[in-house]
């Protein structure tokens, strides 16, 4: 008999039930930040399953690496042979390294994620359903210096707390050796809460009651919430240079979020904020995205000699040679500044900023009580260094090529425009678009786009565009000015005064405005500032009935050319992609191509292809050579890229 290779959805019925069941529950626990941040906590459910040779096999489906609770799918779940992990948690030993090379071999799905590092605690515990969370009140009762007694006293019976383990083999192994019977519930001191129930809903129903019941032991503190908004102080050059800083410590550009949080921003002027925050991190595999401590102030050179020395006095516990991470703060703490959180993209700056915020709020509650107290140093070094970390670090994995950089797009809410910021957030940027068109704030979804409405030929306008740049990603990197109109066909000897001018607003002015304003924050980009200029054929070769577009393109060109000149000596490289008859603009209206292809004696379809190559142009294409400069070339600046098919005018 055949079947097909097992995978979720083709495991068998019970399986296929458990993978809803569990699906289901899973994004009920992970919908709740007080429990669940950023992809943390993990969660599995067993059942019986199919192998390729119909054979029925008991399965443990545990949550895979990568997978957010709050969103899973059933494809987030390996289906795991829970037989083969017992026999691997019944080693005396076992490297994490082996440890997932193991449980990865005991997987019914080749395709499937790589399976939780608690996959061989998930198979031990008995019951059919079993769901762990980070949740704040449960830290926060065993971050204390009697925290597992104090923890086992608050939450009653049925509940085992066990002190700090290691997670992975040694954290399995301790469960394996702890008395539960009686027991649905574990406590694992500087980590969370594990519920196990053979119905989800009674695990789910467990987990909630154990964390209400420690939650109000604290009062019920609202855990995490940022309280409301605030003015956001500091220039957007002083924290553009911040970011320079931060970035040049990483060695690699980062994202620097301003957090609006007023609750923030009252921590960062606590009067003993250094003794506060030099504690540690609530659990310890926090240290992985924030480090063990903020940086408090600007000081971001001492910060990072702190680090190494901190990293040399503990390099003995790495087995092997140790690969240092890099030196630069997650997380900054500035009086004025309030909270700042760093990371490669805006969306791992925000999950920084979520745990800073949780953070607080597990140690002025732990405060409260016994005093909050972490791991110590040489503890929470072995989590920041343990053996996966040090293998992901060597193994160089690479992401986008703009990661952590930032670019400031005009024109963005439609043709040449929309496409670059598409590409440019493709390629891993976070991106400002400005636009006349509302349309601009929902252009695109997700944390690294910012949209601002408003005339480019307006400096408010692009005063606010600079300042989210700023107080959004933390700076500037690229500019890429695609705005433009093209008036009306009329001749030099007819058209008005407002024709003139307005071209002259939006095609000149604008640009000028927008290089005088971005100059500041592109002279301190990590990799240098990056200067586009969406410019035209017509520069070179100026069409009958377009005065007022190619002059005042012109003139813009001659602007972008003395930018090259005079910024050169602050590292900014400036160059212009000249594109000709790009159709899908707003620019190109049905009326405007048919009138300009009479013009020609051509169709509208031979019009549209009139280059060298006979190709259409399209702004996606434009978007290509607008890459060209904004990610790399970076010996080359006043250049002029022809993006137009061949233009025999040019040539």
């Amino acid at each position: 008999m055949t079947l097909p290779l097992s995978g979720p959805g083709g495991l068998g019925a019970d399986a296929d039930a458990a993978l809803a069941d569990i699906t289901r529950v899973s994004r009920a626990l992970g919908a709740d930040p007080a429990l669940v941040l950023h992809g943390g906590g993990n969660t599995s459910i067993k059942a019986v399953g199919r192998d390729i040779t119909g054979d029925d096999v008991e399965l443990v489906l545990v949550k895979g690496s990568g997978w957010d609770l709050g969103s899973i799918e059933p494809a987030g779940f390996a289906p795991l042979r829970r037989e083969r992990l017992l026999r691997l948690l019944a080693l005396d030993e076992l490297s994490d390294s082996r440890m997932v090379n193991e449980v990865r071999q005991a997987s019914l799905d080749a395709s499937a994620p790589t399976a939780s590092i608690e996959a061989l605690l998930h198979a031990h515990l008995p019951a059919r359903v079993v769901l762990h969370s980070h949740a704040d009140a449960i830290v926060a009762l065993t971050d204390q210096p009697d925290g597992v007694r104090h923890a086992a006293d608050v939450l009653g019976d049925g509940v085992h707390v066990l002190p700090y383990v290691m997670p992975g083999f040694p954290l399995a192994r301790a469960v394996a050796d702890a008395p539960l019977h009686g027991v649905d519930a574990l406590v694992l001191a500087n980590h969370g809460l594990f519920t196990f129930a053979d119905d989800p809903d009674d695990a789910l129903q467990r987990h909630r009651e154990l964390v209400a019941r420690a939650s109000a032991s604290f009062g019920d503190p609202a855990w995490g919430d940022a309280g409301p908004g605030e003015e956001r102080a500091g220039s957007p050059l002083e924290l553009a240079a911040l970011r320079r800083d931060v970035s040049r410590a990483a060695g690699r550009p980062l994202v620097v979020r301003q957090s609006p949080s007023s609750r923030a921003h009252r921590y960062a002027r606590r009067s003993d904020l250094a003794a506060v925050t030099g504690r540690g991190t609530a659990t310890p595999e926090h240290v992985i995205r924030t480090k063990r401590v903020p940086l408090l102030g600007r000081d971001v050179d001492a910060y990072a000699s702190a680090y190494r020395a901190y990293v040399d006095a503990h390099r003995h516990r790495a087995p092997g040679d140790l690969e240092p991470i890099d030196p630069a703060p997650r997380v900054i703490l500035d009086p004025e500044l309030g909270l700042l959180t760093a990371g490669v993209s805006r969306a791992a700056a925000d999950a920084v900023h979520d745990i800073a915020l949780h953070t607080m709020d597990i140690v002025e509650a732990a405060d409260r009580q016994g005093g909050y107290r972490s791991l110590d140093d040489p503890l929470t070094f072995d989590i920041e260094y343990w053996e996966l970390e040090q293998a992901r670090l060597r193994s160089g994995a690479s992401g986008r090529p703009l990661d952590g950089e930032v670019a400031l797009v005009t024109g963005a809410a439609s043709g040449i425009g929309k496409a670059t910021a598409a590409a440019l957030l493709a390629q891993g940027a976070s991106v400002v678009g400005v636009d006349l068109s509302p349309g601009v704030v929902d252009a695109f979804a997700g944390p690294a786009w910012r949209g601002v409405v408003g005339d480019v030929s307006d400096a408010d306008v692009i005063d606010r565009a600079i300042a989210a740049a700023a107080r959004e990603f933390g700076g500037l990197d690229i500019l890429v000015v695609a705005a433009g109109i093209f008036p009306s066909a009329e001749p030099l000897s007819g058209f008005g005064d407002d024709v003139w001018e307005r071209s002259l607003r939006v095609n000149t002015t604008a640009v000028a405005r927008a290089l005088r304003a971005a100059h500041p924050l592109l002279a301190v980009a990590p990799r240098g500032g990056r200067v586009v200029l969406v410019s035209t054929k017509n520069v070179a070769a100026p069409g009958p009935g377009a005065a007022a577009y190619s002059a005042s393109k012109a003139a813009a060109a001659q602007l972008a050319r003395v930018a090259a000149l005079e910024w050169a000596a602050d590292g900014i490289r400036v160059n212009q992609v000249e594109p000709d008859g790009v159709f899908d603009t707003a620019i190109w209206t049905p009326e405007l191509l048919a009138d300009r292809a009479a013009r020609y004696g051509l169709t509208v379809e031979e019009y549209r292809t009139r280059n060298l190559l006979g190709v259409e142009v399209t702004s996606a294409v434009v978007a290509e050579a607008v890459l060209v400069f904004a990610g790399g070339l970076a010996a080359t600046t006043g250049a002029h890229l022809s993006v137009d098919g061949g233009n025999d005018r040019v040539v």
